[in-house]
């Protein structure tokens, strides 16, 4: 089964190498913010910045397998796997949305 996720959500996970990480900055608003592992990254420079960290450091792969949603806040628990103890592990990608785009993220 596939879920239907809003596009920069699907967007989101869909991009997997680095070189399209560009492409995932372009999924959020200019002021969004992310939050991951304890540290927040705000607007699209630190957030494309945080992408291309993360997957250098655990080159992960995240495949969405559940959605929940209240309002505008989407949570997505997906199985992230890649190069860190406990791999696989569920995650929970909590977004909002704001104007078709990604106004925050926290992953946890």
């Amino acid at each position: 089964m596939t879920l239907q996720l809003p596009d920069p959500i699907a967007t989101f996970f869909a991009i997997d190498d680095d070189s399209d990480a560009t492409a995932v900055a372009a999924c959020f608003t200019p002021d969004a913010e992310v939050r991951d592992e304890g540290e927040t990254h705000r607007g699209g420079d630190a957030i494309l910045a945080w992408r291309r960290a993360a997957r250098r450091k655990y080159a992960f792969r995240a495949e969405p397998r559940e959605l929940r949603q209240d309002g505008d806040i989407l949570t997505v628990r997906a199985q992230v796997t890649g190069d860190f103890p406990g791999s696989p592990a569920m995650l929970d990608h909590v977004f909002t949305l704001r104007d078709g785009r990604i106004a925050a993220l926290e992953i946890h």
